[in-house]
């Protein structure tokens, strides 16, 4: 591949792999690479593809803010649909501090230790329901069965959402993630995407209704409650926190789960060594750093240069948007020896999965940490044999590593609880 074949706006090349070797170019040649975007009157954008300017982007919120553009480059929808779903300044990932501060200080009461503390447990007895829905089967959608399951639960519990409705936030968050994907958003344009936050937007006000009837030890009855700077959060704020617990609590946590699993399937001798070691916790976490790295579900997010600046080297002017992405920083050479083999004994792995450190480090880092470490550890404990049973479909975007769909079987085994269980 040479540098003119890079194409960053080439869905399918996310689909099918190639990505990957577009990034390994671009760090060789080009680390700091402009491209065209045909639709949108000439503009385009800055893609930042090394680890360290990566980490350094992300942290500089006062040059490369979130705000001032919005965290996803959103040109693929006209104009009337992305103004009509502008988050700036109005959703956590798209502010900047000080609003950024509060707003986080706000959603971080639902992801102190204490709460994570007890989920956990809890956690722990819902895995074992969830594999046993399946083990008996000897096969399963490894995505939709297995992998969704656990991070649905675990943010409806935080949300306050009834368990019976979980799998609305999936459908919800399918829906507005795959906006680029013709399987979810068949018209191109986003208006399915957009369809789908209007119904979270309309189930978050009536959850609110509720809480204000009924007050709970949830995140929607603190945020129906919270101020800032002495004001109530607007429908419209409010609306936006439950947007991205919806997607966040569950696609990166999923996806990350899926892409593991797809990987360890790959790698026999990587999955060999890990159910070897599945009583050593030390062990598995290490094991868990490594699929994060390896699947990276936020493949980008965008920034906005607010004055002129460079990096290494490269000229950007105020207004440009650039793009930091981690799916290619951690695939670095400079930072990670041998960066396209999975290795789950990889150590160091100063991986940029959740972020790149800052302000905007992902705030439920160590509940996804967690919940793919149950997961995981639950499925191999009792499904040792687990191998693929078709071919793993990955979502068209370029800005989410998603699995769709993991076909896989194994050899039928006991329930641990018995049928109608429930929690």
């Amino acid at each position: 591949m040479q540098l003119s074949d890079v194409d960053l706006l080439d869905l399918d090349a996310f689909v099918s792999g190639r990505h990957h070797r577009m990034f390994e170019v671009l760090r060789a040649e080009q680390p700091v690479h402009w491209s065209d975007e045909p639709a949108s009157d000439g503009k385009g954008f800055w893609s930042v593809t090394k680890h360290a300017d990566l980490q350094m982007v992300n942290r500089d919120t006062t040059v490369f803010s979130s705000e001032t553009g919005g965290t996803q480059r959103v040109d693929f929808w006209d104009q009337e649909e992305a103004a009509a779903f502008d988050t700036r300044g109005v959703m956590l990932v798209d502010t900047d501090p000080p609003r950024h501060t509060r707003y986080r200080r706000l959603v971080n009461k639902g992801f102190t230790p204490r709460m994570i503390g007890l989920l956990e447990a809890h956690l722990r007895y819902r895995a074992e329901l969830i594999v046993d829905e399946v083990i008996e089967s000897g096969r399963c959608e490894f995505v939709s069965d297995l992998a969704a399951e656990l991070p649905l639960q675990a943010i409806a519990e935080i949300m306050g959402v009834p368990q019976e409705d979980r799998r609305l936030m999936f459908d919800w968050s399918n829906t507005m993630i795959g906006a680029q994907d013709p399987e979810f958003n068949s018209t191109g344009g986003g208006q399915e995407a957009q369809e789908a936050a209007a119904q979270v937007f309309a189930y978050a006000n009536q959850l609110a209704a509720a809480r204000r009837e009924d007050p709970r030890d949830d995140i929607v009855t603190t945020l129906i409650n919270a101020e800032i700077e002495g004001e109530q959060l607007s429908e419209l704020e409010f609306d936006m926190f439950m947007l991205l617990l919806t997607v966040a609590g569950n696609e990166t946590t999923r996806n990350a789960t899926a892409s593991g699993m797809d990987a360890l399937l790959r790698h026999p001798d990587q999955m060999a060594s890990l159910l070897a070691h599945l009583d050593d916790a030390a062990y598995v976490s290490t094991a868990i750093d490594e699929v994060l790295r390896w699947a990276t579900p936020v493949l980008q997010f965008r920034r906005t240069a607010t004055v002129d600046t460079e990096v290494r080297g490269q000229e950007i002017a105020a207004g440009d948007k650039v793009l930091i992405w981690h799916i290619s920083a951690n695939r670095d050479e400079e930072v990670f020896p041998d960066p396209f083999r999975f290795d789950v004994e990889r150590t160091p792995n100063e991986h940029v999965a959740f972020g790149g450190g800052g302000a905007h480090f992902c705030l439920g880092a160590n509940l996804a940490k967690i919940e793919i470490e149950i997961i995981m550890r639950e499925i191999l404990s009792r499904m040792p044999d687990i191998t693929a049973d078709g071919d793993t479909e990955m979502l068209r975007s370029n800005f989410i590593g998603g699995v769709k769909r993991l076909p896989v079987r194994f050899s039928p085994g006991q329930r641990k609880h018995p049928v109608g269980t429930s929690v």
